[in-house]
């Protein structure tokens, strides 16, 4: 293993027409001790050959073929061939800013083990970025600029993919690419979380997500909001959930239904919270929606909050502070 070397994961598929943005991205790194370790997730147009040609150019690029199928079996075969101490991925569809690894780099040096280096991240399209997007964007930056970013785990993938970068030896101890779960971001963010890596604050502008109808986060099945909500689920269990606390669920729409219904099938009781006046004292799945004022009757509760309409989350803050209940440890915004 050589240690100030950086690996770099790439999984790719049919990416031909993005991947030259991407390498000369790499190419071009202020930092120069890297290796890509490219994986080829059976491509049907020249990606293959395309990265093969950079590879013959430049020796640190090397190119692989998937031992599995689909992103996560590609991100462990790079993984098995690198021998870099520090270690980050790529999207084959994204661009690095020049400074990128020497920021993470000489954040982690700086900060040592134990932590996980970050960057500001803007998507960029053709087409222009939608106000989804752009809120996304805004919203990932500003914790990313504080390394508050576990505050609001529960919400949406709160590391920067693929724009983060930690020592070897602490990805190996978080699990490295081996769960094979979806969304892998978002599952290495709980994993990162769980294992007590602290986020180094980040104000650099250190990548480019590319925005376009065929990106594999919006057309694949793996990156539905149902696949987000199971991972939320298991690793609150996992993680934050006290067995000997009453559990509450706030709000009664699409999301509160489908974490009722989780809850349900994991044979688990809750208290069903709702503030719309027209659905408190109705039964939904057998299970009766109560006043939220029914939570100042109950010992410790932890409260996981659906209510997604951002002025009534500000309400529902207020009124779990006036009750002393502190968030991250009493209640959790899932979305």
């Amino acid at each position: 293993m050589q240690q100030n070397k950086v690996s770099i994961i790439i999984p790719f598929k049919d990416t031909a027409h993005f991947l030259p943005d991407c390498l000369d991205s790499i190419l071009a790194q202020t930092y120069e001790n890297w290796e890509v370790l490219a994986v080829n997730d059976h491509s049907s147009d020249l990606s293959f050959h395309l990265l093969s040609t950079y590879a013959q150019t430049d020796s640190r690029i090397k190119v692989f073929q998937n031992e599995g199928n689909g992103i996560i079996p590609a991100l462990r075969t790079g993984y098995a061939k690198s021998s870099g101490g520090f270690v980050t991925r790529m999207d084959s569809d994204d661009i690095m800013k020049p400074n990128r690894l020497r920021v993470m780099v000489e954040s982690l040096l700086n900060k040592g083990r134990v932590h996980v280096a970050v960057g500001q991240v803007r998507y960029f399209s053709d087409r222009g970025i939608s106000n989804g997007y752009d809120r996304y964007e805004k919203w990932l930056n500003q914790l990313t600029a504080t390394g508050k970013n576990y505050s609001e785990i529960y919400k949406e993938c709160v590391i920067p993919s693929p724009c983060w970068m930690l020592h070897r030896t602490d990805f190996d101890l978080c699990g490295a690419f081996n769960p094979n779960r979806y969304p892998e971001d978002y599952d290495l963010a709980f994993r990162f979380y769980g294992q007590g890596l602290k986020v180094i604050p980040c104000t650099h502008e250190l990548h480019l997500w590319r925005d376009y109808d065929t990106r594999t986060s919006r057309t694949h099945e793996h990156y539905a909001q149902n696949y987000f909500l199971d991972i939320k689920l298991h690793y609150f269990f996992q993680l934050d959930h006290g067995m000997d606390r009453p559990l509450i669920v706030w709000g009664a729409g699409f999301k509160g239904k489908a974490i009722a219904r989780g809850l349900q099938k994991k044979g688990l009781d809750f208290t069903w919270l709702c503030d719309n006046p027209k659905k408190i004292g109705k039964r939904i799945y057998g299970k009766e929606l109560v006043h939220f004022s029914a939570l100042k009757e109950l010992d410790r509760p932890q409260s996981i909050v659906t209510v997604a309409n951002e002025e009534a989350q500000q309400e529902i803050r207020i009124y779990f502070q006036s009750l002393g209940l502190k968030p991250m440890m009493d209640y959790f915004f899932f979305c």
